[in-house]
């Protein structure tokens, strides 16, 4: 569904049916960010992989019915105290440092209705930045690793540019900042209102939504978006609200995939640049070994990135002459 989509999006650019608007991406992933994170502070909102993977980006601090009581909390503080205290006492920089980082983050202010208890609300939301910043940037590097490690050889120097790239400050900036906005818009409503609201999310779902601007794509807003809509029909279903269709799934997905293949044949440029080679993958090639310019006709430009290809045909069953006829031994 995903894939279907953005390619109807991308047809109805092209056909000029739609207005893109400038950072269309990033005000689509706003309102569907604050949407998620309705779902994800309302009680039984989301389940699954969805809800997991919302949990270990902003944290389970967010969650208001998680089972982290205040006493435990500082039972544990206490408890790690204590442990400190007993390791005998010298120069230790990383005692010290530790020592040091702990006294800023548990002195500050702090709302009684935040619950992070271990940190204020200041160190809450840097530590929540640092922490993003670091998985985006590991997660963009292991991604590059293959590439690198192809050129291990030939190419020495581009081993430094897995480590030194824009796009692994960029995935990181992007994640970072979304957790710590989320989480300081989370704690400044908390401190205006005097209370723990779900409804906080809307809003803090939405600025946080704005950190793509560093990490503007489409396919993630879109694919994101078609996921919150799946999401909103199944809870409907739930509710008692929306029908159920049987075989839904199966329908969305055939019909999905027939306007993958209309655009594939039809009009290339409109599909994901990815989806294209993964039909070249599965097909071998034979997607794109087809005479486009016999479909021209119909004004989708089927061979506009097709123009230096010339098929060679059996002249015995074409009705005009072929440019590169088979030649027969």
């Amino acid at each position: 569904t995903r894939s279907a989509t953005e390619t109807l999006f991308r047809m109805g650019v092209a056909r000029g049916t739609i207005t893109t608007l400038r950072n269309g991406e990033v005000l689509l992933f706003c309102i569907t960010a604050a949407m998620y994170m309705f779902f994800f502070r309302c009680k039984d909102g989301l389940k699954g992989f969805t809800f997991s993977a919302l949990r270990f980006i902003v944290g389970k601090e967010e969650i208001p019915t998680h089972s982290y009581s205040p006493e435990a909390a500082y039972a544990k503080v206490e408890q790690k105290t204590e442990k400190h205290e007993e390791k005998p006492r010298g120069t230790n920089i990383i005692a010290l440092v530790r020592k040091l980082v702990d006294s800023v983050c548990k002195h500050g202010p702090r709302h009684r209705c935040c619950k992070h208890y271990e940190d204020n609300c200041i160190s809450y939301c840097i530590k929540g930045f640092i922490r993003m910043f670091s998985v985006g940037y590991l997660i963009q590097c292991c991604l590059r690793i293959p590439s690198a490690f192809r050129h291990l050889f030939t190419q020495p120097s581009r081993l430094f540019s897995l480590f030194y790239n824009k796009e692994n400050f960029q995935l990181g900036a992007f994640l970072g900042s979304f957790v710590s906005i989320y989480k300081g818009t989370s704690c400044f409503l908390r401190w205006v209102r005097n209370l723990d609201d779900e409804l906080h999310a809307i809003i803090a779902g939405f600025l946080a939504g704005i950190s793509m601007m560093f990490y503007k794509s489409t396919t993630i807003s879109m694919y994101l978006a078609s996921k919150l809509v799946e999401t909103m029909y199944f809870k409907g279903i739930e509710a008692g609200k929306v029908p159920y269709f049987p075989h839904a799934d199966t329908i969305i997905y055939s019909i999905s995939t027939a306007i993958c293949f209309q655009a594939a044949v039809m009009e290339v440029q409109t599909l994901r640049p990815s989806y294209w080679k993964f039909l070249l993958r599965l097909t071998k090639g034979r997607f794109a070994v087809m005479n486009r310019k016999v479909l021209d006709v119909f004004g989708t430009g089927a061979s506009k990135h097709f123009q230096d290809f010339i098929p060679k045909l059996d002249p015995r069953y074409t009705v005009v002459t072929p440019e590169l006829p088979i030649e027969f031994s």
